[in-house]
């Protein structure tokens, strides 16, 4: 008689849960107390108690554990967070066709002079950083992934074409213009149903700074590497370990870039550290980047990058949040000025951080009025922010009273469904 082949086991939705949670370092107290929930309601889930809660909880758990695609979570492959959310930019296959069209040899025509292509970079980061501009009719605006989406395509296909055809310290030169293109790529694809993409352009920008032997850009690049690598949940030892080899090739000298990169480097680790409940080692690393943007003073703010006195202030309600202490992050809120935060959509993601923070406090009300102040800043920002487009729809349900109509305006602006 033939053996009966092994029947594969197939995973509960409590079995994937446990094992995200995992992966990422998080007790079942530290999810509980990101989800508003006991202890018990985690171990419920992962136990199969507790079945699989409604999209909106859904997403927020998705959020909490750091899980892009809910099929990791369901086991459904055609289900993500972000589609089912219908949350993708209009621009989103323009983006994918860029990257994924390449160009093996060089032609007759000749590159554009470096300079022309730094400028365009950075004409693009203004871009990115500017507050949204108005259309059309009251809610016709056009936004930070509009702007720069309709320009990366072309900005991909001339920085790359300098980098095959340049020789030299332009080469090099090029080849960091190139990586802070795909910087902006990554800030493009962000929360978008594309997290391959996301860790493409990591991968890409690390290695165009690595071939420009350039320590500023590798800083940088480190940087949105940390980012793509906290939110996947990746292990936060490789993510610092990456931090400080980056942060030790730059000169220590009086130059503010240097000192403002090392301080990025320093507030990477620190969130890294936050993300998985490790506060002693979180706020050691958050005060070197406090000493780095003391340096520099109150008023300095690097142009793309936005390290400065503001943004590592307002990182830290993250960590609050991360440490589950939102009375200490609205502690930092209350004395935080935005002013010193020259960037539209980095305000606009502060105040959402906000937000949680009430929401995590049990303050429906204030986080209801952030999200609205987070919108008139940045309206993609919100759009495409995890967060925001889980916790409105309970806002809009079972939020206070006074505020559910506003929520379920809100949501409705950003295409939530509720």
């Amino acid at each position: 008689m033939p053996e009966h082949a092994d029947i594969p086991t197939v995973e509960t939705f409590g079995q994937r849960v446990q094992r995200a949670r995992e992966r990422t370092g998080k007790t079942r107290a530290v999810v509980a107390g990101l989800m508003g929930q006991s202890t018990e309601w985690v171990k419920a889930v992962e136990t199969g108690r507790i079945g699989m809660p409604r999209l909106p909880k859904l997403l927020r758990l998705a959020h909490v554990l750091g899980v892009e695609d809910l099929a990791e979570l369901t086991g459904d492959e055609r289900i993500s967070a972000t589609t089912y959310s219908k949350a993708q930019h209009g621009d989103l296959p323009l983006i994918k066709r860029a990257l994924t069209t390449y160009q093996l040899t060089v032609g007759e025509r000749q590159p554009e002079p470096v300079d022309v292509l730094t400028a365009r970079v950075r004409q693009a980061w203004k871009l990115w950083h500017a507050r949204d501009r108005r259309t059309g009719p009251k809610d016709s605006v056009e936004g930070n992934r509009s702007r720069i989406g309709a320009v990366l395509p072309a900005l991909f296909a001339d920085t790359r074409y300098a980098a095959q055809a340049l020789d030299g310290a332009d080469r090099r030169r090029a080849l960091v213009a190139l990586a802070e293109t795909y910087h902006l790529a990554q800030l493009f694809l962000s929360f978008q149903p594309a997290p391959d993409l996301v860790m493409l352009t990591g991968d890409r920008a690390m290695a165009a700074a690595r071939d420009a032997d350039s320590p500023r850009a590798l800083a940088s690049a480190a940087w949105y590497v940390n980012h793509v690598h906290r939110d996947a949940g990746e292990a936060a030892e490789a993510r610092v370990d990456l931090a400080e080899q980056a942060a030790a090739l730059l000169p220590s000298d009086d130059d503010p870039d240097h000192i403002a990169r090392r301080g990025l480097l320093y507030l990477a680790a620190a969130l890294s550290y936050a993300k998985t409940g490790q506060a002693g080692d979180a706020w050691r690393y958050w005060d070197k980047a406090d000493a780095a943007a003391r340096r520099l003073g109150d008023e300095y703010a690097h142009p793309w990058l936005m390290f400065g006195r503001g943004i590592v202030d307002a990182y830290a309600i993250t960590m609050y949040n991360d440490l589950l202490q939102p009375g200490k992050a609205l502690q930092v809120a209350d004395s935080l000025d935005l002013k010193r935060i020259p960037s539209a959509t980095r305000r606009s993601y502060h105040l959402i951080e906000t937000a949680r923070a009430y929401g995590l406090a049990g303050e429906g009300v204030s986080a209801v009025s952030l999200l609205e102040k987070a919108y008139e800043e940045s309206r993609e920002t919100i759009e495409y922010n995890l967060y925001a487009r889980s916790a409105l729809p309970e806002l809009a349900k079972s939020g206070p009273r006074v505020v559910r109509d506003d929520a379920l305006r809100l949501a409705r602006k950003l295409a939530v469904p509720v």
